[in-house]
């Protein structure tokens, strides 16, 4: 599987949106099952749908969308990712917040408010990552 995802992955923003996309659907998959299978409320659920989400992203993007300029400091390289990616989610879960309070049916089906609030901050996330994170060279 690895080796199909290598061949097949393009570098830079196709594969930080590919990569994306699987921690969408890692988000979205833990957000529903605690909402609707646990019955957890919509913000409690997304924090824990979020932590797991972004831990999946860090690994994937180190590895595929930034390969050439992953730093050799992996704890120093998650917290800067973690920072990114809290602000990007601060957009996001602004985003989400404010359709499931304008919206019944964004309100009975989260998940469509966490697509917008993601689509939001796609942006800021990958420049975060790009300028912020991902700051190592090859010689490093």
């Amino acid at each position: 599987m690895i080796s199909i995802i290598k061949k097949y992955l393009p570098h830079g923003f196709p594969a930080f949106v590919v990569v994306g996309g699987i921690g969408f659907i890692v988000d979205a998959s833990i957000l529903a099952t605690l909402i609707h299978g646990y019955g957890w409320g919509d913000y409690t659920a997304r924090i824990v749908s979020f932590t797991v989400a972004v831990t999946v992203t860090w690994y994937l993007n180190r590895r595929y969308a930034f390969p050439a300029t992953q730093t050799p400091d992996r704890k120093k390289e998650y917290t800067r990712y973690l920072t990114v990616q809290g602000s990007g989610m601060a957009i996001n879960i602004l985003v989400y917040s404010l359709c499931i309070s304008t919206s019944e049916l964004m309100d009975t089906w989260p998940v469509l408010a966490l697509a917008v609030g993601s689509a939001v901050a796609l942006i800021f996330n990958y420049v975060g990552s790009r300028l912020f994170v991902f700051v190592g060279s090859p010689a490093d």
